[in-house]
Formats: C-alpha cells, structure tokens, sequence
C-alpha cells in the first residue's frame, strides 16, 4: 500500500526562494537572511532603489524641489521600512549592507531548513528594530538625500 500511496500519492511541494531585492532565484541552502533593519540602515540600498527605473522620476522631481517628488519617496521608504518579514537575499546584493556575513547565512541556511518559517531576533519592521533616532535619521536619508549623485539636476 505504501508504494501505491508514493506512486500515486501527492508530491510535496519543493520549497523555493528568490531574493527579495534582485528576484533571482536561489539554490537551497544559499543566500543570506536579513532583517528590515539592517535593510534600510544601507545607503547603497537607497541610492539604487531611489534611483531605479520605476522610482527615477520621483527622485529627479524631488531634486527639483517638487513636493509629489518628495510624498512618493517617503512612500517608498515606508513600504520597505515596513516589512515585518525576514529578507532572504543572494550573493549579488549582500555587499550593500554591512553585516555580520557569517551570521546572515547561518541564519539562511535556518531559514531554508524551516522553509520560510525561521525569522531571527530583530525581525519586524524597522521603526520596532532601531531606536527612533536612528530610525529617522534613516528615514531622511532615503526621503531627502538617497540618490543625490546618480541624478543630474
């Protein structure tokens, strides 16, 4: 019965991730799993999401003194300020934030054997994670300044 329960029976469902920043997927085992804080604690991290394809506009408008610039950016941050979830990121992108490397994939390699259910301390959105100085001292960063040498203005 057991082999007519293998044979027939529903496979599970192989786990898979992509990394939340890049999108590219990642073999199991790999990649690093980072917390919203130590996301948006990078200036490397709002200089390329400030000046992406899909936010550009908003970030020359903002340049150019323009206050819907400005609105939107500051919804930007929050969107990713906000992610109460661990970031599972690849290879490509960790250089971006500094970060214990070796903790970051220690935790990884937690998370892939938990299937996504492992999150480590200081997991949340980030205002719950820093202190509020620093969190809006980040804030500011990403809102006001994040961007300012990629953009010609």
């Amino acid at each position: 019965m057991a082999f007519l329960d293998n044979l027939f029976g529903k496979k599970k469902k192989e786990f898979r991730a992509a990394c939340n920043i890049t999108k590219e997927p990642l073999e199991k085992g790999f990649g690093y799993l980072l917390t919203t804080a130590q996301i948006v604690t990078s200036k490397k991290y709002w200089d390329m999401i400030m000046t992406e394809p899909e936010t550009l506009s908003y970030t020359v408008s903002h340049f150019k003194n323009q206050s819907s610039g400005t609105q939107m950016r500051t919804m930007i941050f929050e969107k990713y300020a906000t992610v109460g979830k661990p970031w599972i990121i690849s290879d490509s992108i960790i250089s971006y934030f500094e970060v214990d490397k070796s903790a970051a994939k220690e935790n990884a390699k937690k998370w892939w054997a938990a299937e996504g259910q492992f999150t480590p301390e200081q997991t949340g959105p980030a205002a719950t994670s820093l202190d509020e100085k620093t969190f809006q001292s980040w804030r500011d960063y990403a809102v006001l300044e994040a961007g300012r040498e990629k953009v010609k203005i």
